[in-house]
């Protein structure tokens, strides 16, 4: 199980960044207080929670394909996550336009590495999304290292949360989520020390952007993903690397459902980004790195 079937010339672009918020039997992903928190900030009142089935239809009537995640907290919020292997599965029925990635919360240990394990080699995952902030741990924390040691060895990549989140804003004391761990310097000692591991730092990482444009341009294996912001927010100095320095390594990515890939696409057609650059950042730098 586990093969994709996407035909990448078809394809208009690949958004390497959505959310599976809800299981089959309407489980949440997050804890409704935290998940409100985050409808505030994004101003996303309302949106619906689409199934993964939905997520296919929505993605393939844009021609588009999605890594679709979710992340796994248990530990820091008591939160029982959506099971890996059900979005596995979800994925695998629409092998055409879904890419399954997985969460594993670095606290589970020898387990979470046996899980990584069995999720790449039996169930098809192609990457593992990390969230620093909601996880409640430091990237550069040696709890994670035995699990980043099976990523790179299993060859997929690592995609990290960096900068603020939306998640716990306005919650008194954040709802117990730390910014400081998602600053994307931390997650420079993990390209250090698994030079072989593909790592993609998510998001424009405010207040860090100019760390991660640093990190992203040091280490050869670090990329960025520009998701969760509109286009028309981005920093002018990401838009710069994006254009030039950067151009093989930045991402087209959503944050589906809270933005959706119409809205970020409409305000990207207005950003000032190179033409030739452009099918780099919509899907080719993706197809690249997750070796489609």
């Amino acid at each position: 199980m586990g093969d994709l079937a996407l035909d990448l010339d078809q394809l208009t672009a690949i958004d390497m960044h959505t959310h599976a918020e809800v299981s089959k039997d309407g489980h949440g992903a997050l804890s409704p207080e935290l998940l409100g928190a985050s409808a505030e900030y994004f101003k996303a009142h309302g949106h619906r929670q689409p199934t993964i089935e939905e997520m296919a239809g929505h993605y393939r009537e844009r021609r588009m394909a999605a890594v679709v995640f979710t992340v796994d907290a248990e530990h820091a919020t008591g939160h029982p996550r959506i099971s890996n292997e059900e979005i596995a599965e979800s994925c695998a029925a629409h092998p055409d336009v879904l890419i399954p990635f997985a969460g594993i919360d670095p606290h589970k240990g020898r387990a979470g590495v046996r899980e990584a394990r069995r999720l790449v080699e039996e169930y098809g995952v192609r990457g593992f999304k990390f969230h620093p902030s909601i996880q409640a741990f430091s990237p550069n924390d040696r709890l994670a290292y035995p699990l980043y040691e099976a990523i790179e060895e299993l060859g997929v990549p690592a995609l990290f949360h960096t900068g603020q989140t939306g998640i716990g804003a306005g919650v008194p004391g954040g709802g117990g989520i730390r910014l400081k761990y998602s600053n994307p310097m931390l997650v420079d000692d993990v390209a250090v020390d698994f030079p072989q591991l593909r790592i993609i730092l998510a998001h424009p990482s405010f207040p860090w952007q100019d760390e991660a444009l640093a990190v992203a341009t040091h280490k050869p294996y670090v990329y960025i993903d520009l998701s969760g912001w509109s286009p028309k927010y981005f920093p002018p100095q990401l838009v710069r690397y994006a254009n030039t320095l950067l151009k093989d390594k930045v991402l087209f990515g959503s944050d589906y459902p809270v933005i959706t890939p119409d809205r970020w696409l409409a305000d990207f057609e207005k950003l000032d980004i190179k033409p030739e650059v452009r099918p780099k950042i919509l899907k080719e730098n993706a197809a690249r790195l997750l070796g489609l």
